[in-house]
């Protein structure tokens, strides 16, 4: 996607999030986040008229909206429908079955990529997307207060751009010169179900009835192009509005890992004590240093681009 049209995309959910009176309850759980709460009625927030209909509007945006699932319906079907009846199939779908909640079977697409391989691509039905995007709203302003300043995929207010400056920042002030690039291989396809529920967890998002919703979303059914069905025990579908905040989630820890070998340990003066700019705080030096040496990181600042 053009940078410039991404700018106007994030512009605009700020602004319909304003238009719908979402962006306070937005703002007020990123503080609350902040200050370790944690959250248990997080359902009643998905499923309110505002939040559905700023979903919506959001996902219509999206060129991809018009590309139909395994139902063959698009954005389109939903937007010749009057607003209280689109919220109150959103309820019903989540909260209607006797079962709980139960996606339709995600399409799967092999999209080419340049060294001649193919990358699975995940379509959900319209109507799950819709779903996944009132969750993803939610979720986001919570993950956000926990995940770390030294990330920049997937991430809201976030862009290459902002990483390129500060990786700048980095070469003219602190004379670092080394890059670390790792890929991991077959992330989205890998990805373990329960240890992302633990995750999200000891973010705080501890409401049990939207962690059902999840584990559903996780385990849809994947239509494959030959015509089978395929029922994941693992792994989250690249396509899905829900997989890249759910990705972040998944590399918080190894984020806030490779924060605590390297960056919240400077050890350009071995001896002494230094001071924190965050907290005033005074640390012995000394540690950080042998925190580091017991570490494989060497003198270099990773910040991470984008998924794998």
């Amino acid at each position: 996607m053009p940078k410039e049209r991404k700018k106007v995309l994030c512009m605009d959910a700020q602004r319909h999030a304003e238009y719908y009176g979402m962006q306070r309850t937005f703002d007020e759980l990123y503080a609350k986040s902040k200050a370790g709460e944690t959250f248990t009625g997080l359902m009643e927030l998905v499923l309110s008229p505002d939040n559905i209909l700023l979903a919506y509007r959001n996902i219509k945006t999206n060129t991809g909206s018009y590309t139909a699932g395994t139902d063959k319906q698009n954005i389109g079907d939903i937007g010749r429908l009057p607003p209280a009846e689109v919220i109150g199939k959103v309820r019903k779908i989540v909260t209607g079955s006797e079962h709980g909640y139960r996606p339709k079977s995600v399409r799967r697409k092999d999209i080419p990529k340049p060294n001649g391989k193919t990358r699975p691509l995940g379509i959900p039905c319209i109507w799950d997307r819709l779903v996944q995007q009132c969750i993803k709203q939610i979720l986001e302003p919570i993950c956000e207060a926990k995940f770390s300043n030294n990330s920049y995929g997937f991430r809201p207010n976030r862009s290459v751009e902002h990483a390129i400056s500060r990786t700048y920042s980095l070469l003219q002030r602190a004379h670092l010169h080394y890059v670390l690039e790792f890929d991991i291989k077959g992330f989205f396809d890998n990805v373990n179900h329960s240890k992302l529920i633990k995750q999200l967890w000891t973010l705080g998002i501890q409401d049990k009835q939207l962690l059902f919703v999840l584990r559903r979303i996780l385990k849809a059914p994947i239509r494959m192009p030959d015509g089978s069905t395929v029922y994941p025990t693992k792994g989250t579908p690249q396509g899905g509005i829900i997989s890249p905040l759910l990705a972040n989630v998944v590399l918080n820890e190894l984020d806030h890992w490779i924060d605590s070998q390297w960056t919240e340990h400077p050890v350009a003066n071995r001896y002494g004590t230094w001071r924190t700019i965050r907290t005033s705080e005074v640390f012995d030096k000394s540690k950080g240093y042998q925190k580091m040496r017991n570490s494989n990181l060497k003198e270099r600042n990773v910040r991470r681009l984008r998924h794998p």
